[in-house]
């Protein structure tokens, strides 16, 4: 019944827009006038309009930035996640500056030059020394950003892991699963036939290096010591996705990626700048299916002393699965 409300008020609507349209032609003849003409006084009218849009359209921005400025992300909780806000502050300021500069130029240019009878356009063919200005000037801020980025980029990814806890997370519709390489720091082979029963993850447990692994369903990591993310993929292509952390990384079948980075807060103290309830999550940023919102696995960040008693109260592979 509301779906034929909505279509009877849409088609009433139209029906009297068609009227008003009709009605303006007929005035047009009885008058001998165009009502659709545009005069000086119409493009006066809304040049000032134009003028007084300046401050409102300004103002709502401002308004914005400040009202929602409290739902974006927090500071960075990871080294190179500090180094790409760092960056993403930079790139904002010059847009915004642009922005504010620019904005109000066009409003008011449609009021200094809106058409007047008797004004005639000025030819410009060409200037040299505007084109120089506007093509050196953008070029050499364009260069230093992209400069500026590709060398936190660099630093972001070429990190030094060799002492990092390696972890594998492994991905699949609708699931996040994390496998630790022990003590040896080296995980265990894995293929997706041996992908039965408990051996979710296709570990070869004929490989040395398998045994001392762990399988989890949350992560802990300790403060101010390097990981090392290794991404895995079952089915389709996931995005594992820590946004505190400024982390994201493609999970794609048969491939295997990896992001390295050093968390700075604990989850104890985002809890009390951001609330009892924050978590850090990991989601995936792919939409990989049906679930894909319920695709989320806890990481937990906290004091060396903590992670050292929750990992040796991990079982390891070789007490978990039984081999035939």
């Amino acid at each position: 019944m509301t779906n034929i409300l909505i279509a009877l008020v849409v088609i009433l609507t139209i029906a009297a827009l068609v009227q008003l349209v009709r009605v303006n032609e007929l005035l047009s003849e009885i008058t001998d006038k165009d009502t659709n003409a545009v005069t000086d006084d119409d493009n006066k009218k809304n040049g000032i309009l134009f003028l007084l849009t300046i401050p409102l359209f300004m103002g709502f921005v401002v308004w914005q930035m400040v009202t929602w400025d409290h739902l974006l992300l927090p500071p960075a909780s990871s080294i190179h996640g500090a180094e790409i806000d760092s960056l993403m502050k930079v790139s904002m300021t010059l847009i915004l500056v642009v922005f504010f500069i620019l904005t109000p130029m066009l409003f008011f240019f449609a009021y200094k030059y809106r058409g007047k009878k008797g004004n005639t356009a000025y030819f410009f063919s060409h200037n040299n020394k505007l084109e120089i200005i506007w093509t050196v000037v953008p070029t050499i801020i364009l260069t230093v950003l992209i400069v500026y980025g590709l060398k936190t980029w660099d630093r972001a990814m070429n990190t030094n892991f060799s002492d990092a806890t390696v972890i594998e997370i492994y991905s699949k519709q609708f699931d996040w699963t994390a496998r630790y390489s022990g003590l040896d720091k080296v995980l265990g082979k894995s293929n997706y036939r041996l992908v039965k029963g408990k051996n979710v993850l296709g570990v070869d447990m004929l490989d040395k290096n398998s045994s001392d692994d762990m399988v989890v369903k949350e992560v802990h990591l300790p403060v101010n010591k390097p990981v090392l993310l290794m991404f895995r993929s079952r089915d389709v292509i996931h995005s594992a996705f820590l946004p505190h952390f400024r982390v994201q990384m493609n999970c794609v079948p048969g491939l295997s990626t990896q992001f390295a980075f050093t968390p700075t807060k604990t989850t104890a103290q985002m809890k009390e700048s951001e609330g009892d309830d924050f978590e850090y999550v990991l989601l995936c940023n792919k939409i990989c299916g049906s679930a894909h919102f319920n695709m989320q696995m806890k990481f937990i960040i906290e004091s060396e002393e903590d992670y050292n008693k929750w990992i040796s109260s991990q079982k390891t592979l070789q007490n978990t699965l039984t081999l035939k």
